[in-house]
């Protein structure tokens, strides 16, 4: 490690870091000849051409604005990092394909024709170098859905057989076991066993009927089984009638990240009809950003119609329960501060319900410097945690994050998606570190107020 890796950047306006290029590595799968992959990328990209997206493409004014805002450009100062650049490739197929003047475009060659090596090339931006964050789309003055559009253009790189290796990988285990890391119903099944011997608490497995339909990370089974105690302590509390189905648990979704639009489907019509069959009018989504975006907001849309329960991420189930006065918590006698997961706050509006659960843990909250929708990313989120080549950069980006805990001089650091607290958990490891992300689920399930009190 160098001196430069342990070291915080003063100010967000300092001069930049400076970052080896990374090696120009892409994965493949599939065996295809170059023209069939590049025909399935244009095939993948111009499915995804609606109204928005076409006006999305001819909007963009070159300002500039979106990579002041994207942390990789601001860690660089390169210029490849700039947000709407990462999208080139799909601007120039749209352009050249479907767009109002694409005709002259092709007549003239005004704009070529995307090639295979170009596509291979633009893994890296297209992967390793976003977190999908909506940090760009937030700032854009023409209101371009940047975030969307990188999603929209992995779509086509799946299609191709272009996404990281590890990524893709954890996507086809997803697919051949029903869980991504590993927790199969049968290792769910066990380590609820497990738990519920150890700890000494009831947790529900495959009842008939319930209100109330939890899901689970398989982050949470296989390195934070403390947050399913957590779960079954607050569930207790609440008087719920809840259960997990061995049909449909696992709400991580990594195809919606390497943009395997019909994996994407699949994992979400496993909770949709695990939530039907057992009547749930809730399901409850845990601390994983990205299964709330990716059930939350897009499952109906997936589903082609209206869900028939409510979707609830669990920090907004916790706040629910403390107005209704069936969670009573002890006061903490620490200050903290709380990194907001992207695609829970800043993509989900999810921004109220963990501050409305810390002031109920009577815990002094010290904002970050920018907090809520404005909040930096973590680093890891968008699949980039997965993808071992991006390491040196992430780890740039993640020094961003580190100051502004430092900067608040909290003794905590509460966040509510377990893939940041897995990224905090690296990070920490690489620098030597001494913050820990605590859960704020299982921070809440060791404040509840017992019987007697």
């Amino acid at each position: 490690m160098t001196d430069t890796d342990t070291q915080f950047p003063l100010e967000l306006n300092q001069p930049r870091l400076s970052v080896q290029k990374p090696e120009q590595r892409y994965d493949k799968q599939g065996e295809m000849a170059d023209a069939e992959r590049l025909d399935r990328a244009m095939r993948g990209f111009v499915k995804d051409f609606g109204a928005t997206a076409a006006l999305y493409m001819e909007s963009c004014v070159h300002c500039g604005q979106c990579a002041e805002v994207c942390q990789y450009y601001v860690q660089t100062g390169d210029p490849r990092y700039t947000p709407i650049w990462k999208l080139e490739p799909f601007k120039q197929a749209y352009k050249r394909e479907t767009g109002p003047f694409a005709p002259f475009f092709r007549l003239f060659n005004l704009k070529r024709r995307v090639t295979v090596q170009e596509l291979e090339d633009w893994q890296d931006l297209i992967y390793d170098s976003c977190t999908q964050c909506g940090r760009c789309t937030m700032v854009c003055p023409m209101g371009i859905d940047i975030a969307s559009l990188v999603g929209l253009a992995r779509h086509g790189m799946a299609a191709a057989g272009l996404v990281p290796h590890e990524l893709w990988a954890t996507v086809e285990r997803a697919k051949r076991e029903g869980s991504p890391l590993g927790a199969t119903p049968a290792v769910l099944k066990d380590r609820i066993a497990w738990l519920e011997d150890e700890h000494g608490v009831e947790i529900p497995l495959d009842r008939e009927r319930a209100d109330v339909l939890m899901t689970i990370s398989s982050i949470e089974v296989m390195k934070y089984p403390q947050s399913i105690v957590a779960l079954a302590r607050i569930m207790k509390r609440m008087g719920a009638s809840w259960t997990f189905r061995s049909d449909g648990y696992e709400a991580t979704n990594f195809s919606m990240f390497a943009g395997d639009r019909q994996g994407q489907r699949e994992a979400s019509l496993k909770l949709i009809e695990a939530a039907i069959a057992v009547g749930a009018r809730t399901l409850i989504l845990p601390e994983c950003g990205h299964a709330y975006q990716a059930l939350r907001w897009q499952g109906a849309n997936l589903y082609g119609k209206p869900l028939p329960f409510r979707v609830l991420q669990i920090a907004e189930y916790l706040a629910e329960g403390i107005r209704q006065g069936k969670l009573q918590l002890q006061p903490v006698q620490n200050s903290a501060t709380f990194h907001d997961p992207c695609q829970i706050v800043r993509r989900g509006g999810v921004t109220e319900a963990p501050r409305e659960v810390l002031r109920a843990l009577g815990m002094e909250l010290r904002e970050m410097d920018a907090h809520g929708a404005y909040n930096w990313c973590c680093g890891g989120g968008g699949g980039v945690v997965t993808i071992h080549r991006a390491d040196p950069l992430r780890y740039k980006t993640y020094q961003i994050k580190m100051q502004q805990v430092e900067d608040t001089g909290a003794e905590m650091l509460v966040s509510t998606c377990s893939n940041c607290r897995q990224t905090f958990d690296d990070g920490q490891a690489h620098f030597h570190w001494d913050k820990t992300a605590q859960s704020l689920l299982e921070l809440v399930a060791d404040h509840l107020v017992t019987e007697q009190e």
